[in-house]
């Protein structure tokens, strides 16, 4: 899925149609333009090493786009992926439109499923989503997943969000089918953006946790690490 918070494709205003999925010929030349991996990815990556400890698991990347994530992570984690369009077709990719037909593949169960700049864009099956993504974790699984902080004091939003929605109320719809044991700001920033200099870059990187006041305001995302009901 795109990732508008490197700040391609935001603007003032709502600019949300509730009604449009964008189908496979629409993601193809998006999913291109997210090969190398961002400030968000890299900090998931690094999330995600440290979570597992060097211990042998398994990770579905849903809306994965061109898997750049897979580059990124330790040789223990074992990576899957799916998305409505992947560039170049792997054994562990598959390309399934995840609106039509529910997230699974296989028969595989995960340690670790992981979602990305996603949840922005399902409309009215968020609550399906996560049903179908609370199935496919094993007992002691996380969920890893991402949502855009729509209450940055930098307001606006990005032409192609159907799901937008406050944090509590996204958290809310998260609690029927996990237990959400962190809620992470990916960064801080002025802009309504993720930080693309090497030095805001740098102070962002490792900071895992909430300010209160500052968070609110100034965090573009947020991860949610949760764990199954």
């Amino acid at each position: 899925m795109n990732n508008p918070a490197d700040g391609k494709g935001i603007a003032p205003g709502d600019g949300v149609d509730t009604k449009t999925y964008r189908k496979k010929d629409f993601w193809s030349g998006k999913s291109a333009e997210y090969v190398q991996p961002h400030y968000r990815l890299e900090k998931c990556a690094r999330m995600i090493n440290r979570l597992t400890q060097g211990k042998e698991c398994t990770l579905l990347d849903v809306g994965c786009g061109p898997a750049a994530m897979m580059h990124l992570l330790a040789p223990n984690v074992q990576y899957y992926g799916i998305d409505i369009a992947i560039p170049d077709p792997a054994p562990n990719l598959i390309e399934a439109d995840l609106l039509e037909t529910p997230i699974r593949f296989g028969d595989k169960r995960f340690d670790i499923v992981l979602a990305q700049g996603f949840f922005e864009y399902v409309g009215d099956f968020q609550s399906q989503k996560f049903a179908e993504i609370a199935q496919l974790l094993n007992e002691h699984g996380t969920f890893i997943v991402t949502y855009t902080n729509f209450g940055h004091r930098d307001k606006g939003t990005y032409w192609l969000y159907n799901n937008v929605q406050p944090l509590d109320d996204f958290r809310g719809g998260l609690t029927r089918y996990f237990k959400v044991e962190k809620i992470i700001p990916t960064s801080h920033n002025w802009k309504r953006t993720e930080p693309n200099r090497r030095l805001i870059k740098a102070v962002n990187m490792p900071v895992n946790v909430e300010i209160p006041f500052i968070s609110p305001m100034l965090a573009p995302q947020y991860f949610f690490v949760c764990s199954p009901r």
